[in-house]
């Protein structure tokens, strides 16, 4: 590929991505609770797919340094999302789980995320889905190989 190659594909991918960005995330904000942010629900997700984790884990997780993660899991635990249970050998180490308020709002919420996103991906035939996210997924990786490294430089 020549130099006008790849600055025209640089170009159509800073495009696209800026609109699909933009557009998921506005149309899954449609999907939450009033009660929940795009973040917090990525959170609700991560803790109910583990069943339970750190905030560490969390921090490492999300690409961002704990104070961060702090804050998130405060306001999920003002709400009642979320239980925090310390570690009876390790006082230091809390563990977070799901509340059964948390439970039943995330099991709620992904289900409407599901028919949202139903809705588009059978406009693609198996065959264009099924490449598509392969290359997302192949995308994701380099992403945080490349994340990865640069914390490591640091």
């Amino acid at each position: 590929m020549n130099k006008d190659q790849v600055t025209e594909l640089i170009h159509r991918y800073t495009k696209v991505s800026f609109i699909v960005k933009r557009m998921a995330e506005s149309l899954i904000k449609d999907q939450l609770s009033d009660a929940l942010t795009n973040g917090q629900f990525y959170m609700l997700r991560y803790i109910q797919e583990q069943g339970t984790c750190t905030s560490s884990n969390l921090a490492e997780a999300f690409f961002v340094n704990k104070s961060a993660i702090t804050a998130i899991i405060s306001r999920l635990k003002d709400k009642g999302l979320i239980n925090r249970v310390r570690n009876e050998d390790d006082r230091r180490v809390v563990y977070l789980t799901l509340s059964e308020k948390g439970k039943n709002l995330f099991t709620e919420t992904e289900m409407r995320i599901h028919l949202l996103l139903e809705n588009f991906i059978t406009e693609f035939n198996e065959d264009e889905i099924s490449a598509f996210i392969t290359t997302y997924e192949k995308l994701s990786t380099i992403l945080v190989d490349l994340k990865k490294n640069q914390q490591e430089e640091l």
